[in-house]
C-alpha cells in the first residue's frame, strides 16, 4: 500500500504522469497512467468550488493506491495546505488535535461512523462521498446529523469528479466542475467536454437525463441495461424503486436470461431471507413489468474497495 512519501517522489519525479488504478466495479481493476497537468487542473477545480486554500486543512481515510487518496494529496499541494493522513478504515475517527476539515474525502461504507460521532459536524465543513452513491435513507441521515455532504461523479480516466451533487438540494443532479461541460450520445450515453484536460471528449458507459449543458440525472450504466421483453431498465433505478420495500436488506438488481422475455430482473439478496416475500411486497406497490421475476441468495455481496457493487 503506497504511503505519503511515496506517493509525493512520484509526483515530484521528472515522469510526466502518474499510476494509478480503476475501482473494478465493471470488471478486472487495471493500471492507468494519469497526466500530472489533468491532475493539477482537477484539483484546482476542487479547490475553487470548495474555496480551499492556505488557510484550510483536509483530512484523508483513504488509499493513496487509487486516485481518490491521490487527487487529494494533489489538491493539498496545490493549495497549499496541510493534508492528515488518517488510518484507513470503515470507521473513521480523527485525531485528537481539535483541527477543523474543510474536506474530507470518504467513501459509502465510512459514512456510518460518521453518523455514530456526530461531534465530527462541528470538525468537518464538507464530505465528498465517491465510489459509489448512498442511498437515500443514508443521505437523509448526513443531512439530520449537520453534515454537509456532496456526491461526486468521475472515474479515474478524469481525475476523479466532474461533477458534483449538493445532497441537502434534496435532488439527485450532478453540476459541472468549472471548465466542465456534458452532451449526450447514442442511447443518453453522457460526453464529457472537457477542453482543458488532455483527453478533451470523453464518451462514458453512463446513461443519464441531460437537464442542460452543466447538469444532468444519473440513471445507470448502459452495460448493467437489461433488456426485457424489448423495455430496457436500469438495474440502479430499480435499486431506489425497490429500497423502500427492502428495508435493511443488503440487496442489488441484475438481469438473468428468460425464455420468454429474453432477460428478465433477478434480486440478489445477501443472507439467507426468502426474497419472494420481497417480490409480493414490491408487485403491490409497483407496475409487473418493473417488478423482479426471480430471486437469488448470496452470503456476501461482492464489492469493490469502494463499495461499489460488482455485479454477476
Amino acid at each position: 500500500m503506497a504511503s505519503l512519501n511515496t506517493f509525493l517522489q512520484e509526483w515530484h519525479s521528472s515522469e510526466e504522469y502518474i499510476t494509478a488504478h480503476t475501482s473494478g466495479s465493471t470488471g478486472k481493476p487495471k493500471e492507468i497512467c494519469l497526466l500530472k497537468a489533468d491532475m493539477r487542473i482537477s484539483a484546482r477545480a476542487t479547490n475553487t468550488y470548495f474555496s480551499l486554500g492556505e488557510d484550510s486543512r483536509a483530512a484523508l481515510p483513504l488509499s493513496l493506491d487509487y486516485i481518490a487518496g491521490k487527487m487529494m494529496a494533489v489538491r493539498a499541494i496545490e493549495g497549499n495546505y496541510p493534508l492528515d493522513i488518517l488510518p484507513i478504515s470503515n470507521d473513521i475517527v480523527l485525531p485528537d488535535n481539535r483541527h477543523r476539515y474543510s474536506l474530507l474525502p470518504v467513501v459509502p461504507t465510512q459514512l456510518p461512523s460518521l453518523l455514530k460521532h456526530k461531534e465530527y459536524t462541528k470538525r468537518i465543513d464538507n464530505l465528498l462521498i465517491g465510489g459509489a452513491s448512498p442511498d437515500d435513507d443514508m443521505c437523509r441521515s448526513l443531512l439530520n446529523a449537520g453534515y454537509k455532504a456532496y456526491i461526486s461523479y468521475g472515474m479515474t480516466e478524469t481525475c476523479s469528479h466532474v461533477a458534483l451533487c449538493d445532497v441537502s438540494s434534496g435532488e439527485r443532479i450532478y453540476r459541472a466542475m468549472p471548465g466542465i461541460s456534458f452532451t449526450t450520445g447514442n442511447n443518453q450515453r453522457l460526453i464529457i467536454e472537457a477542453p482543458a484536460f488532455s483527453f478533451k471528449h470523453l464518451m462514458t458507459n453512463d446513461i443519464v437525463e441531460l437537464i442542460d449543458t452543466v447538469s444532468f440525472r444519473w440513471r445507470g450504466r448502459f452495460d448493467n441495461a437489461i433488456n426485457s421483453g424489448g423495455i430496457k431498465l436500469f438495474p440502479e433505478e430499480l435499486e431506489k424503486l425497490y429500497a423502500p420495500y427492502l428495508s435493511g436488506v443488503n440487496f442489488y438488481v441484475t438481469g438473468r436470461q428468460h425464455e420468454k422475455w429474453g432477460e428478465c430482473i433477478c434480486l440478489v439478496i445477501e443472507g439467507d431471507s426468502d426474497g419472494s416475500v420481497f417480490i409480493e411486497s414490491i408487485r403491490k406497490h409497483l407496475d409487473h413489468k418493473i417488478c423482479p421475476k426471480c430471486f437469488e441468495n448470496t452470503h456476501c455481496l461482492p464489492r469493490t474497495s469502494n463499495g461499489k457493487i460488482r455485479r454477476i
